[in-house]
């Protein structure tokens, strides 16, 4: 409160306006990096098709966690009448926002974090985690959130990184996870037993293969990958 010079009374002062939220994960340098990297592997390391194998066939109410910037947005049937993208990330939050304006279905992008969905319990058929799970900082947290809000006998589908089979770049890929690896790539882990965490988190997996991105040419740390879907199982 101040009082006014001219008329001696007294007015209210302007509150400061809050500060913005903290997001849940903020990796500008990456997000922006991740942009360009994921359009380029869209359209010529074969993820597209990938993409539109991970989401076909699905239908009804969609979850999709670490929506990045939206590519899968423009695979989804027609039988879907709703997806709900959680990504944490401004940057790509903002790109993915762009990319629902341009999808045949609806898409609402909303911020959020994986081990706190920001939905009710059950109100899904079906959820997407594609090229995420490496990256979200509790594994067991995340998956019981997607068990949590997909209804009973509802489907997981994930297209995720994965230990390679190997033995020496199994040892590359836990040796860049203790160190460089995350810090370098927003918070990606390259070394995660996707499969045994989906069945760990209560999912029975109903089909799953092994592919290599690229198909061609050097293997990264990140080139073995899993796609597949799952069940939720409440035996």
């Amino acid at each position: 409160m101040r009082t006014s010079a001219r008329s001696g009374r007294s007015v209210m002062s302007p509150r400061p306006r809050p500060a913005p939220p903290r997001d849940a994960v903020h990796h500008p340098v990456f997000a922006r990096f991740y942009a360009r990297m994921s359009v380029q592997a869209d359209a010529h390391g074969g993820l597209a098709a990938l993409r539109g194998e991970l989401l076909h066939g699905l239908s009804g109410r969609i979850i999709e966690i670490g929506a990045g910037n939206g590519l899968n947005f423009a695979h989804y049937p027609r039988a879907v009448c709703e997806v709900v993208a959680v990504e944490p990330e401004r940057t790509l939050r903002r790109l993915a926002s762009s990319a629902a304006q341009r999808a045949e279905v609806p898409v609402d992008v909303v911020p959020g974090a994986a081990e706190a969905l920001p939905v009710k319990s059950e109100a899904f058929d079906a959820a997407v985690a594609s090229l995420v799970l490496c990256t979200v900082r509790d594994l067991p947290r995340s998956l019981a959130e997607l068990h949590r809000v997909i209804r009973p006998g509802g489907e997981l589908r994930f297209f995720e990184h994965g230990l390679a089979p190997g033995p020496t770049m199994a040892s590359v890929q836990r040796a860049l996870d203790r160190t460089v690896w995350p810090r370098l790539f927003g918070g990606c882990h390259t070394a995660r037993d996707t499969l045994a965490a989906i069945e760990a988190a209560g999912f029975r997996i109903v089909q799953q293969r092994g592919v290599r991105v690229p198909e061609r040419g050097p293997a990264l740390p990140t080139s073995y990958c899993v796609i597949g879907s799952a069940r939720r199982s409440d035996d």
